[in-house]
């Protein structure tokens, strides 16, 4: 099973899109809410080359970017192999 991670913050859409894309496709993954955590919000930013923006998603350390990335992702079925059921 994939380690994901998303970094949201709350009353996000973008991040409740993101999320319920994983959970249609049953995966499991750990929300990191950053909404006032900013060293948890800093440390996101660092991991992901700087960008601001929530969601930002990470497939077993891989950054994959925020919510139109995952979708992207998934449409041109690059996301069920990160996931492990493909």
């Amino acid at each position: 099973m994939a380690n994901i991670e998303v970094f949201t913050k709350a009353f996000c859409p973008y991040c409740t899109r993101a999320k319920a894309l994983l959970d249609r496709k049953g995966a499991a993954y750990r929300e990191i809410d950053v909404t006032m955590d900013r060293a948890g919000f800093d440390a996101m930013v660092g991991r992901a080359g700087g960008r601001m923006t929530v969601p930002q998603v990470f497939i077993d350390g891989k950054h994959i970017g925020g919510s139109d990335d995952l979708a992207a992702l998934d449409a041109r079925g690059g996301l069920d192999p990160l996931l492990g059921a493909g």
